[in-house]
């Protein structure tokens, strides 16, 4: 998540100007819901009339409700200070809970985009960009408030199909659970306070060095097989170690929230058949079984899927290579907007050739945010190029620029844009 977060704003910082815009960040405000949020402004005579909102990715159930400064800055880069310094009002939130928030992130975006027109004044366009769990909140925010959000970047978020999202970690627990019995002590599917609370420390002392020795190779391969766990071909141990201490610990630090919020338990596999064992007839009558609770089911699917229906512009990006949210979500919703007429009218999926959880280079994700402007009707051209992207990736950003119609030109400020009539 940090990677994307400074690639994402480094991409969008052009180009420097001959005098660096002030950001303003107001003190820290409260929002009804009890989520924080923060604005931040550039000086009134470098201010676009834009807001950009920020709707940050996942943070661990039971973590305090704050908003993550861990993906708002790297060293001495800040995303508002970015993205102020490009003339755009920023403004982010917290969420009112951590853990699974996806719903109660939509409705606290929805709410700050009014706080800051009360503020600030009502801006001549809102465009939202959101990662991983800020990415299903971003594209259910465009699909359902086109009132509001005039377009969308989401990024590796699992928009294609929220059960889906769901039994990928509870299948990997279960499976877990049948290649390692007894590794990770008590329910897998119901883990207690204690364990919660001593994962990290029990994950790096018992659970990794146990699953990763090499005397159990074959077993650890065949779980990662079972559980399609993504891997970069060229660095087969460290990436699949990635894989692994994610999976374990959405399945096992915050499995007991998104019951919790969702009324019930969500996760069912009492039907369902692995394949990609040496034995699968053995791996099946070995996995642990549960049935998921109806409430929680009808909450996934009223309040956590997509639709795939558009009136403004999305772009979604995705590695082919997720290992927290799996790419199928991108051709799942690609699927969902084809038959609402959508696809490339309003919808562009991105798919980028890597391993690992929202892994893009400045290149990918400075076209993929100009595409979005240019949805908008708003991009001229993108400049200054030159300025802050490497030869590699200059080269890779003008390729793909050239054959999706989008002008460049190497030397210059900033983004070069017009604003449409305020609607």
């Amino acid at each position: 998540m940090k990677r994307f977060v400074l690639a994402l704003f480094f991409a969008l910082c052009l180009a420097p100007v001959q005098a660096a815009a002030e950001s303003i960040c107001d003190a820290d405000g409260v929002q009804a819901s009890g989520s924080i949020y923060r604005i931040c402004m550039p000086p009134p005579e470098q201010y676009n009339g834009i807001l950009v909102v920020w709707a940050h990715g996942f943070q661990d159930a039971g973590t305090p409700v704050s908003i993550p400064e861990d993906q708002l800055c790297i060293g001495t880069f800040c995303i508002p200070e970015v993205i102020n310094y490009l003339g755009f009002g920023f403004a982010t939130n917290s969420y009112s809970k951590t853990g699974l928030a996806i719903v109660q992130g939509q409705d606290d975006v929805r709410d700050l985009v009014d706080i800051y027109a009360a503020q600030k004044g009502a801006p001549q366009k809102v465009y939202i960009v959101g990662a991983s769990e800020g990415g299903i909140i971003t594209a259910l925010s465009v699909e359902q408030s086109p009132d509001v959000f005039d377009a969308g970047l989401a990024a590796c978020g699992p928009i294609g199909d929220f059960p889906l999202q769901i039994n990928y970690f509870g299948d990997g627990r279960a499976t877990f659970q049948a290649y390692y019995p007894g590794l990770i002590p008590g329910d897998p599917f119901h883990p207690t306070a204690a364990l919660v609370a001593d994962w990290p420390n029990y994950y790096d002392t018992v659970v990794e060095p146990y699953v990763f020795h090499p005397g159990r190779r074959l077993r650890l391969e065949q779980w990662a097989t079972v559980a399609h766990l993504p891997f970069d071909e060229n660095d087969y141990v460290n990436s699949l170690k990635v894989s692994v201490r994610d999976m374990l610990r959405y399945g096992v630090v915050n499995l007991n929230d998104a019951a919790a919020t969702l009324g019930g338990f969500p996760f069912d596999n009492m039907t369902r058949v692995y394949t990609g064992s040496n034995n699968d007839a053995a791996l099946n009558s070995l996995v642990p079984r549960i049935a998921a609770d109806p409430v929680a089911l009808a909450a996934m699917n009223a309040q956590y899927q997509t639709s795939g229906v558009l009136e403004r512009p999305l772009i979604t990006l995705h590695t082919r290579k997720d290992q927290q949210v799996p790419y199928v979500h991108e051709p799942l919703y690609a699927f969902k907007t084809l038959a609402s007429g959508a696809l490339i009218a309003r919808h562009l999926p991105i798919t980028i050739e890597r391993f690992e959880h929202c892994n893009f280079t400045p290149a990918e994700l400075l076209v993929s945010f100009a595409i979005m402007l240019q949805y908008d009707n708003l991009l001229e051209q993108v400049t200054g190029t030159r300025a802050y992207l490497s030869p590699k990736d200059l080269a890779a950003f003008e390729a793909n620029a050239k054959v999706l119609g989008i002008p460049t030109r190497r030397d210059g400020a900033r983004l070069s844009f017009k604003l449409k009539k305020q609607r």
